[in-house]
Protein backbone atom coordinates (compact mmCIF):
# COMPACT_ATOMS: atom_id res chain seq x y z
CA UNK A 1 0.00 0.00 0.00
CA UNK A 2 0.97 1.76 2.36
CA UNK A 3 -1.86 4.08 3.88
CA UNK A 4 -0.49 7.22 4.98
CA UNK A 5 1.73 6.93 7.96
CA UNK A 6 -1.49 8.93 10.42
CA UNK A 7 -2.97 6.17 12.58
CA UNK A 8 -5.26 4.05 10.49
CA UNK A 9 -8.91 3.40 12.27
CA UNK A 10 -11.15 0.75 12.11
CA UNK A 11 -14.69 1.37 13.32
CA UNK A 12 -16.73 -1.24 14.90
CA UNK A 13 -20.33 -0.23 14.87
CA UNK A 14 -21.34 -1.95 17.83
CA UNK A 15 -19.75 -2.67 21.78
CA UNK A 16 -17.01 -4.56 22.05
CA UNK A 17 -17.60 -8.78 21.17
CA UNK A 18 -19.41 -8.64 18.47
CA UNK A 19 -19.20 -9.46 14.93
CA UNK A 20 -18.09 -6.19 13.93
CA UNK A 21 -15.75 -5.63 16.13
CA UNK A 22 -14.05 -9.19 15.76
CA UNK A 23 -13.72 -8.26 11.82
CA UNK A 24 -11.46 -5.03 12.82
CA UNK A 25 -9.60 -6.16 15.26
CA UNK A 26 -8.62 -9.03 13.48
CA UNK A 27 -8.30 -7.75 10.18
CA UNK A 28 -6.64 -4.45 11.81
CA UNK A 29 -4.54 -6.42 13.30
CA UNK A 30 -3.12 -8.49 10.22
CA UNK A 31 -3.20 -5.35 8.22
CA UNK A 32 0.15 -4.51 10.42
CA UNK A 33 1.41 -7.54 10.52
CA UNK A 34 1.89 -7.94 6.83
CA UNK A 35 2.82 -4.60 6.08
CA UNK A 36 0.16 -2.88 4.55
CA UNK A 37 -0.57 -0.29 7.68
CA UNK A 38 3.07 1.03 9.37
CA UNK A 39 1.27 1.20 12.48
CA UNK A 40 -1.30 -0.73 14.53
CA UNK A 41 -4.76 0.45 13.76
CA UNK A 42 -6.96 1.92 16.31
CA UNK A 43 -10.69 0.09 16.75
CA UNK A 44 -13.18 2.58 18.00
CA UNK A 45 -16.19 1.23 18.97
CA UNK A 46 -19.20 3.47 18.32
CA UNK A 47 -22.63 1.43 19.03
CA UNK A 48 -26.40 2.77 18.08
CA UNK A 49 -29.09 1.59 15.82
CA UNK A 50 -28.10 -1.23 14.38
CA UNK A 51 -24.75 0.55 13.00
CA UNK A 52 -26.84 3.37 11.97
CA UNK A 53 -25.18 5.83 14.40
CA UNK A 54 -21.92 5.08 12.70
CA UNK A 55 -23.25 5.11 8.83
CA UNK A 56 -24.38 8.80 10.13
CA UNK A 57 -21.11 9.35 11.35
CA UNK A 58 -19.23 8.55 8.67
CA UNK A 59 -21.11 10.19 6.06
CA UNK A 60 -21.66 14.00 7.91
CA UNK A 61 -18.31 14.08 10.05
CA UNK A 62 -16.27 11.44 8.25
CA UNK A 63 -16.76 11.45 4.40
CA UNK A 64 -13.07 12.29 3.50
CA UNK A 65 -10.84 10.72 5.76
CA UNK A 66 -8.37 8.28 4.02
CA UNK A 67 -7.33 6.46 7.11
CA UNK A 68 -11.03 4.71 7.84
CA UNK A 69 -12.65 1.82 7.12
CA UNK A 70 -15.93 0.41 8.88
CA UNK A 71 -16.86 -2.70 9.60
CA UNK A 72 -19.80 -3.95 7.57
CA UNK A 73 -21.82 -7.08 7.36
CA UNK A 74 -24.85 -8.77 5.41
CA UNK A 75 -27.21 -6.65 8.50
CA UNK A 76 -25.79 -3.05 6.99
CA UNK A 77 -27.09 -4.33 3.53
CA UNK A 78 -30.21 -5.35 5.00
CA UNK A 79 -30.96 -2.40 6.94
CA UNK A 80 -30.09 0.70 4.31
CA UNK A 81 -32.34 -1.78 1.65
CA UNK A 82 -35.14 -1.33 4.36
CA UNK A 83 -34.40 2.19 5.14
CA UNK A 84 -33.45 1.33 8.74
CA UNK A 85 -30.99 4.72 8.76
CA UNK A 86 -33.64 7.12 8.45
CA UNK A 87 -33.16 8.01 5.18
CA UNK A 88 -29.57 7.08 4.93
CA UNK A 89 -28.73 4.85 1.44
CA UNK A 90 -25.71 3.15 0.41
CA UNK A 91 -24.37 4.98 -2.25
CA UNK A 92 -23.06 7.69 0.21
CA UNK A 93 -20.34 5.34 1.31
CA UNK A 94 -17.59 3.63 -1.01
CA UNK A 95 -18.33 -0.14 -0.41
CA UNK A 96 -14.81 -1.76 -0.02
CA UNK A 97 -15.20 -5.81 0.10
CA UNK A 98 -15.88 -9.02 1.99
CA UNK A 99 -13.17 -11.50 2.66
CA UNK A 100 -15.13 -14.08 4.76
CA UNK A 101 -18.57 -14.81 5.83
CA UNK A 102 -20.44 -17.04 7.29
CA UNK A 103 -22.80 -19.24 4.94
CA UNK A 104 -26.66 -19.64 5.73
CA UNK A 105 -27.93 -23.27 6.53
CA UNK A 106 -31.48 -24.87 6.90
CA UNK A 107 -31.70 -27.57 8.59
CA UNK A 108 -34.50 -29.61 10.24
CA UNK A 109 -35.47 -32.05 13.16
CA UNK A 110 -33.13 -35.39 12.62
CA UNK A 111 -36.49 -37.30 12.27
CA UNK A 112 -38.20 -35.04 9.81
CA UNK A 113 -39.83 -35.90 6.60
CA UNK A 114 -37.71 -34.24 4.49
CA UNK A 115 -34.29 -35.88 4.00
CA UNK A 116 -33.45 -32.91 0.49
CA UNK A 117 -33.99 -29.06 0.16
CA UNK A 118 -36.21 -29.76 -2.93
CA UNK A 119 -38.44 -31.71 -0.54
CA UNK A 120 -38.73 -29.43 1.74
CA UNK A 121 -39.70 -26.69 -0.72
CA UNK A 122 -42.20 -28.81 -2.54
CA UNK A 123 -44.00 -29.31 0.66
CA UNK A 124 -44.25 -25.26 0.90
CA UNK A 125 -45.07 -25.24 -2.52
CA UNK A 126 -47.76 -27.28 -2.10
CA UNK A 127 -49.04 -26.39 1.32
CA UNK A 128 -47.17 -23.35 2.72
CA UNK A 129 -49.47 -22.66 5.94
CA UNK A 130 -48.01 -25.98 7.01
CA UNK A 131 -44.26 -25.60 6.43
CA UNK A 132 -42.93 -22.80 9.13
CA UNK A 133 -39.51 -21.91 9.59
CA UNK A 134 -37.75 -20.47 12.50
CA UNK A 135 -34.91 -18.38 12.61
CA UNK A 136 -32.85 -16.27 15.01
CA UNK A 137 -34.08 -12.88 13.13
CA UNK A 138 -37.16 -10.88 13.82
CA UNK A 139 -39.70 -10.50 10.50
CA UNK A 140 -37.64 -9.11 7.41
CA UNK A 141 -34.39 -9.78 9.36
CA UNK A 142 -31.74 -11.87 7.05
CA UNK A 143 -32.60 -15.06 8.52
CA UNK A 144 -36.35 -14.74 7.17
CA UNK A 145 -34.95 -13.24 4.12
CA UNK A 146 -33.16 -16.04 3.32
CA UNK A 147 -36.08 -18.21 3.38
CA UNK A 148 -37.97 -15.47 1.25
CA UNK A 149 -35.20 -15.01 -1.39
CA UNK A 150 -34.77 -19.47 -1.54
CA UNK A 151 -38.29 -19.84 -2.01
CA UNK A 152 -38.48 -17.05 -4.96
CA UNK A 153 -35.16 -18.52 -6.60
CA UNK A 154 -37.76 -21.43 -6.92
CA UNK A 155 -40.45 -19.93 -8.79
CA UNK A 156 -42.45 -19.43 -5.69
CA UNK A 157 -44.11 -15.86 -5.61
CA UNK A 158 -46.11 -15.60 -2.63
CA UNK A 159 -43.69 -14.09 -0.26
CA UNK A 160 -46.51 -13.32 2.48
CA UNK A 161 -47.49 -16.85 2.55
CA UNK A 162 -44.50 -18.01 3.70
CA UNK A 163 -44.75 -18.98 7.68
CA UNK A 164 -41.44 -17.23 9.38
CA UNK A 165 -41.40 -17.28 13.34
CA UNK A 166 -38.42 -15.11 14.31
CA UNK A 167 -36.90 -15.58 18.04
CA UNK A 168 -34.28 -14.10 19.42
CA UNK A 169 -31.04 -16.17 18.46
CA UNK A 170 -30.41 -19.56 16.43
CA UNK A 171 -30.27 -21.91 19.94
CA UNK A 172 -34.16 -20.74 20.09
CA UNK A 173 -34.52 -21.60 16.56
CA UNK A 174 -33.05 -24.76 16.81
CA UNK A 175 -35.45 -25.38 20.10
CA UNK A 176 -38.48 -24.48 17.70
CA UNK A 177 -37.48 -27.32 15.38
CA UNK A 178 -36.48 -29.83 17.16
CA UNK A 179 -39.45 -29.77 19.63
CA UNK A 180 -41.62 -29.71 15.97
CA UNK A 181 -43.13 -26.28 16.23
CA UNK A 182 -41.51 -25.88 12.59
CA UNK A 183 -40.49 -27.42 10.17
CA UNK A 184 -37.26 -26.01 9.49
CA UNK A 185 -34.75 -23.29 10.81
CA UNK A 186 -32.50 -21.18 9.29
CA UNK A 187 -29.57 -19.48 10.31
CA UNK A 188 -25.61 -18.84 9.97
CA UNK A 189 -23.71 -21.96 10.31
CA UNK A 190 -21.59 -21.27 13.36
CA UNK A 191 -24.43 -20.65 15.49
CA UNK A 192 -25.97 -24.06 15.00
CA UNK A 193 -22.97 -25.59 14.27
CA UNK A 194 -23.06 -27.41 17.40
CA UNK A 195 -26.41 -29.06 17.29
CA UNK A 196 -25.65 -30.45 13.58
CA UNK A 197 -22.73 -32.23 15.16
CA UNK A 198 -24.41 -33.51 18.07
CA UNK A 199 -27.33 -34.95 15.27
CA UNK A 200 -29.84 -32.86 16.93
CA UNK A 201 -30.71 -31.68 13.45
CA UNK A 202 -30.12 -32.75 9.98
CA UNK A 203 -28.72 -30.28 8.02
CA UNK A 204 -30.52 -30.27 4.11
CA UNK A 205 -28.08 -27.82 2.50
CA UNK A 206 -25.33 -25.10 2.79
CA UNK A 207 -25.94 -21.54 1.59
CA UNK A 208 -22.50 -20.94 0.45
CA UNK A 209 -21.01 -21.32 -2.86
CA UNK A 210 -19.07 -24.94 -2.28
CA UNK A 211 -19.28 -27.18 0.88
CA UNK A 212 -17.79 -25.53 4.09
CA UNK A 213 -15.08 -27.93 4.88
CA UNK A 214 -15.63 -28.11 8.54
CA UNK A 215 -18.94 -29.72 7.20
CA UNK A 216 -18.00 -32.04 4.11
CA UNK A 217 -21.12 -33.61 3.74
CA UNK A 218 -23.89 -30.91 3.46
CA UNK A 219 -24.84 -30.39 0.30
CA UNK A 220 -24.74 -26.76 -1.54
CA UNK A 221 -28.62 -25.99 -2.65
CA UNK A 222 -26.65 -25.13 -5.92
CA UNK A 223 -25.94 -28.85 -5.82
CA UNK A 224 -29.88 -29.43 -5.34
CA UNK A 225 -31.19 -27.46 -8.39
CA UNK A 226 -31.22 -24.43 -6.18
CA UNK A 227 -29.27 -21.21 -7.29
CA UNK A 228 -28.91 -19.60 -4.27
CA UNK A 229 -26.44 -18.46 -2.23
CA UNK A 230 -27.06 -16.40 1.57
CA UNK A 231 -24.04 -15.73 3.28
CA UNK A 232 -23.34 -13.37 6.40
CA UNK A 233 -20.49 -11.56 5.04
CA UNK A 234 -17.49 -10.07 7.37
CA UNK A 235 -16.07 -6.92 5.02
CA UNK A 236 -16.01 -3.01 5.36
CA UNK A 237 -16.82 0.14 3.48
CA UNK A 238 -14.88 3.35 3.55
CA UNK A 239 -16.51 6.83 3.17
CA UNK A 240 -17.29 8.74 -0.29
CA UNK A 241 -15.29 10.85 -0.57
CA UNK A 242 -12.07 9.73 -0.74
CA UNK A 243 -9.93 9.85 -3.69
CA UNK A 244 -9.85 6.75 -6.24
CA UNK A 245 -6.16 6.55 -5.63
CA UNK A 246 -6.90 5.52 -1.76
CA UNK A 247 -9.29 3.46 -2.57
CA UNK A 248 -7.44 1.41 -4.85
CA UNK A 249 -4.96 1.27 -2.14
CA UNK A 250 -7.37 -0.12 0.46
CA UNK A 251 -8.67 -2.49 -2.41
CA UNK A 252 -4.86 -3.49 -2.64
CA UNK A 253 -4.02 -4.08 1.21
CA UNK A 254 -7.94 -5.81 1.54
CA UNK A 255 -6.66 -8.15 -1.08
CA UNK A 256 -3.22 -8.99 0.50
CA UNK A 257 -5.11 -9.63 3.86
CA UNK A 258 -7.41 -12.16 2.18
CA UNK A 259 -4.87 -13.81 0.86
CA UNK A 260 -2.44 -13.72 3.66
CA UNK A 261 -1.77 -17.47 5.85
CA UNK A 262 -3.19 -14.68 9.04
CA UNK A 263 -6.27 -14.94 7.69
CA UNK A 264 -6.79 -18.50 6.59
CA UNK A 265 -5.94 -19.11 10.24
CA UNK A 266 -8.71 -16.94 11.40
CA UNK A 267 -11.58 -17.75 8.70
CA UNK A 268 -10.72 -22.00 10.04
CA UNK A 269 -10.48 -21.46 13.83
CA UNK A 270 -13.99 -19.46 13.84
CA UNK A 271 -16.25 -21.16 11.20
CA UNK A 272 -15.83 -18.51 8.64
CA UNK A 273 -15.70 -20.02 5.35
CA UNK A 274 -14.02 -17.93 2.24
CA UNK A 275 -15.95 -15.04 0.46
CA UNK A 276 -14.10 -12.73 -1.30
CA UNK A 277 -15.72 -10.14 -3.31
CA UNK A 278 -13.29 -6.51 -3.30
CA UNK A 279 -13.42 -3.33 -4.78
CA UNK A 280 -15.37 -2.80 -8.18
CA UNK A 281 -17.02 -6.26 -8.16
CA UNK A 282 -18.29 -5.97 -4.35
CA UNK A 283 -19.62 -2.54 -5.14
CA UNK A 284 -21.70 -4.21 -8.00
CA UNK A 285 -22.97 -7.09 -5.67
CA UNK A 286 -23.85 -4.60 -3.02
CA UNK A 287 -26.31 -2.39 -5.72
CA UNK A 288 -28.25 -6.07 -6.95
CA UNK A 289 -27.72 -7.29 -3.21
CA UNK A 290 -30.21 -4.13 -1.83
CA UNK A 291 -32.34 -4.29 -4.84
CA UNK A 292 -33.42 -8.10 -3.86
CA UNK A 293 -34.02 -7.09 -0.28
CA UNK A 294 -36.14 -3.86 -1.44
CA UNK A 295 -37.93 -6.18 -3.56
CA UNK A 296 -38.73 -8.91 -1.09
CA UNK A 297 -39.27 -6.41 1.68
CA UNK A 298 -41.90 -4.82 -0.48
CA UNK A 299 -43.48 -7.80 -1.04
CA UNK A 300 -44.15 -8.53 3.11
CA UNK A 301 -44.89 -5.10 3.87
CA UNK A 302 -41.54 -4.04 5.73
CA UNK A 303 -41.58 -1.03 3.43
CA UNK A 304 -43.19 0.55 1.24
Amino acid sequence: MSVTASATECLAPANPGGGWDFTCRQVGQILQEIGVVPNPVLVTNMAGAGGGVAYSHVVSERASDADLIIAASSATTTRLAQNAFSGLTADQVRWLGTIGGDPGVIVVAKDSPYKTLPELVEAVKANPAKVAFAGGSAVGGFDHLKVLMLMSRTGFKDARAIKYIGVDGGADAITQTVGGFTAAMTGDISEISGFIRSGDVRALAVLADSRVPAFPDIPTAKEQGIDMVAVNWRGFYVPKDISDADYARWVDGLTKVAQSEQWQKVMAANGLAPYTLIGEEFETWIDANIAEIQSISREIGIIK
